[in-house]
């Protein structure tokens, strides 16, 4: 069985600034693979490339020996992507079940299905809050229910942009725990993070991205033993 995603020469421009420049890499199924770089390395260019929200201007995207690189982001989400923005993006004025339903999506052969019910044994908060506006809920519970919301959609990848960006470390380790539980799911996830404990947790393998290029990819555990692509390319 080929990779799940495949990334070759991956070019995007914002107006006339050449922000990636020739990204690619791959991901087999199930894998977690953690996207890591300084701010401004191209990290969140890469993922809404990937979901057709910036079009690439050159190379390719493969998700289950498919192109999609070119097509609308509604059709890329159709074919199994979900994607998690670094801005909550909550419907404020609706309750957690009406964020759930709008997530819906048909079943999906060959990926875990998602119900309210399996979601709040997965985020015990939400579950307590069923009723609660989105909009009156906290940062770290606003990020659960954006994940859950893209759960509902069955995907068979997720794309996480900086979850643990802004959020009180007991979060992060509750973030955590819940990408290692999406992982016993036989859940693909590409993880776009700076913090390299919180990556370290969860990510079987890691690609480094600087000024729109990969200069890094392999094992998380390489990564920990590498003190010089560490310092390189991490390091503030």
């Amino acid at each position: 069985m080929g990779a799940l995603l495949e990334v070759s020469g991956l070019e995007a421009y914002y107006g006339r600034a050449h922000i990636l420049q020739g990204v690619g890499f791959a991901m087999a199924r199930g894998e977690v693979l953690a996207l890591m770089g300084r701010n401004g390395a191209g990290k969140s260019t890469t993922m809404k490339a990937l979901m057709g929200l910036v079009p690439p201007a050159r190379g390719s995207v493969s998700f289950e020996g498919r192109r999609i690189d070119g097509r609308e982001p509604f059709e890329i989400a159709r074919l199994g992507i979900g994607y998690v923005p670094e801005e909550r993006r909550v419907f404020s004025e609706l309750s957690v079940m009406e964020n759930l339903a709008v997530g819906q999506r048909p079943l999906r052969e060959g990926v875990p299905h998602w119900t309210p019910d399996r979601l709040f044994a997965l985020f015990p908060n939400l579950g307590r809050m069923r009723d609660r506006p989105a909009g009156a809920m906290s940062g770290g519970e606003q990020q659960m229910l954006t994940i859950a919301r893209t759960l509902m959609g069955n995907p068979s990848l997720v794309l996480l942009d900086e979850p643990s960006e802004g959020l009180a470390p007991v979060i992060v380790e509750e973030m955590a725990r819940t990408i290692l539980a999406l992982k016993g799911e036989r859940l693909s996830i590409l993880l776009s993070e700076q913090n390299l404990h919180f990556a370290g947790q969860v990510a079987d393998r890691v690609a480094i991205i600087e000024k729109g290029v990969i200069r890094f990819t392999g094992a998380m555990d390489t990564l920990k033993a590498d003190e010089t692509v560490r310092a390189q390319y991490l390091s503030v």
